[in-house]
């Protein structure tokens, strides 16, 4: 038997169904306002590292052990991440944007999607900066046999045989 359509519509399960609509509504401009103070974070970070105004800090920029050893290196590892940062920022809030703007299922998915290729973009930056660090201070060379890690237990096996 087919039920007439004012029923589901108008029936006692209505009320909950609107209920649960309004929550997913609430959660997906929840996750657009997560992603746009992220993006802001992002960007703000970026614009300050490639103009060399972000300070030496604990929690924003480059954090890597070789852009922490000095001020240049800190301030060069920036500049470098800045625009990987600008980007990350960018795909923040394409992607509230389209949280917002989408259903529900498929604002939280592009938000996901947007935080995920984000992150990759982040760490293309940390990466071009670690090799301009690189650039900057080439690594101490390692001498000889017996001066490398784990050379102690080697040391004998560099030695001419008698």
């Amino acid at each position: 038997m087919a039920f007439p359509a004012w029923r589901w519509s108008h029936g006692p399960g209505a009320h909950h169904a609107g209920i649960r609509y309004a929550s997913t509504v609430v959660g997906v401009i929840v996750v657009a306002l997560i992603l746009f103070v992220l993006a802001a974070v992002a960007v703000v970070t970026g614009v300050l590292g490639l103009t060399g105004a972000l300070p030496p800090n604990r929690y924003f920029g480059v954090h890597t052990q070789e852009a922490i050893q000095n001020e240049e290196a800190y301030l060069l590892a920036n500049k470098v991440a800045g625009p990987t940062s600008i980007g990350a920022g960018l795909l923040l809030i394409a992607g509230g944007v389209v949280a917002l703007l989408a259903g529900p299922i498929a604002g939280i998915l592009a938000a996901v999607v947007a935080a995920v290729i984000a992150l990759f973009t982040l760490g293309a930056g940390v990466n071009a900066a670690g090799q301009a660090i690189a650039r900057l201070a080439p690594a101490t060379e390692v001498g000889s046999c017996g001066s490398a890690c784990g050379s102690c237990s080697l040391r004998d096996a560099c030695q001419p045989a008698n």
